[in-house]
């Protein structure tokens, strides 16, 4: 990946389901790192294929990956062309990999046909508070044993068609009781059993060679009092790199969802690169958007050291080639 640009740090979305020419020149302009796919771009899979294709003509590296939220039941931007899975907690209810890993392989090979790069799924959290308004049957199953297995052959067969899964939400978003989207949730858990439960599946999807992870926006006192994971060197540097030995691309959740966006939306862009996130991703709003890439061109201007160091990892990171991948 080409990571001499500001804009391989930034992930990016488009309002709608052509491709403008204020489109192309905003993709000209920040030749972003990622474009992210929503229900808003969406009316066909011959018109999502054409806008994919576009997209990718548009940005000048050739270097963009294209994602989509494609998880199964209620989180799928997709409704057409596409299997239509059930929630991931129905098939982890099976307890069968090879089905899972079939269905991961099914929908890999629609996605690659609809011209996309990226899965936002698997979700790696342990469904461990019954009372969570966001994961819920979005989690593979409430013991943490079971979901980084099942969750990897959702992932691994992904891969096998060319698409490259990002399991989420790091460190674990399942015992929550707020939406992220909406407000700041804290984990007050002690960190035994954040270790022992929590961690357990992105141990294993990290010892599988997951190659993207995604960030929660939340507080685990028990690691870093005040300050979400997306933003916490402790827990993106000094948990996931380092204590973890993670070496894949880290990718922050939305930075304008309310947990995090009252900081201001380069506040918090700058804060996650200073955590250790890799990738940002500021979606849904263009403006946003343009003023963190100009945040990010000004520091690499002014040789400032997290946006360097942020494109000198993406630099070194190499895209996971699948047989699936070899040509499109």
């Amino acid at each position: 990946m080409n990571a001499v640009r500001p804009g391989a740090l930034l992930w990016v979305s488009l309002p709608g389901p052509d491709l403008t020419q204020k489109d192309r020149a905003f993709l000209e302009r920040v030749d972003p790192a990622g474009v992210v796919i929503f229900r808003e771009n969406v009316v066909s899979p011959d018109q999502v294929r054409r806008l994919n294709d576009a997209i990718r003509a548009a940005c000048p590296s050739g270097q963009v990956l294209i994602a989509v939220d494609q998880e199964g039941g209620r989180v799928a931007r997709l409704r057409e062309g596409v299997p239509l899975l059930p929630p991931m907690r129905t098939l982890g209810d099976e307890g069968d990999p090879g089905r899972i890993r079939s269905a991961g392989r099914d929908l890999g090979r629609a996605l690659r046909r609809l011209g996309f790069d990226v899965d936002f799924a698997p979700v790696l959290d342990v469904d461990s508070n019954p009372s969570n308004p966001i994961i819920g049957d979005r989690s593979f199953s409430s013991d943490p044993l079971k979901v980084g297995p099942l969750a990897m052959a959702f992932a691994e067969g992904l891969m096998e068609e060319g698409i490259l899964p990002c399991g989420k939400h790091f460190p674990g978003h399942g015992d929550t009781d707020l939406d992220s989207h909406l407000d700041l949730p804290f984990v007050h858990t002690d960190r035994e059993t954040l270790e022992e439960r929590e961690l357990v599946p992105f141990r294993y999807a990290i010892s599988r060679g997951i190659p993207l992870l995604m960030t929660a926006h939340v507080v685990y006192p028990a690691w870093d009092e005040n300050v979400p994971a997306t933003l916490s060197r402790r827990i993106v540097t000094g948990l996931l790199r380092e204590k973890l030995g993670y070496s894949g691309l880290i990718l922050s959740d939305d930075l304008l969802m309310k947990a995090v966006a009252r900081r201001g939306v380069v506040t918090a862009a700058l804060q996650a690169l200073l955590a250790g996130c890799d990738g940002l991703l500021v979606l849904r709003d263009g403006e946003a958007a343009r003023e963190v890439f100009e945040a990010l061109s000004e520091g690499l201007k002014e040789g400032a050291d997290p946006v360097l160091r942020a494109l000198e990892r993406v630099g070194r990171w190499v895209r996971p080639v699948s047989p699936g991948s070899l040509g499109r």
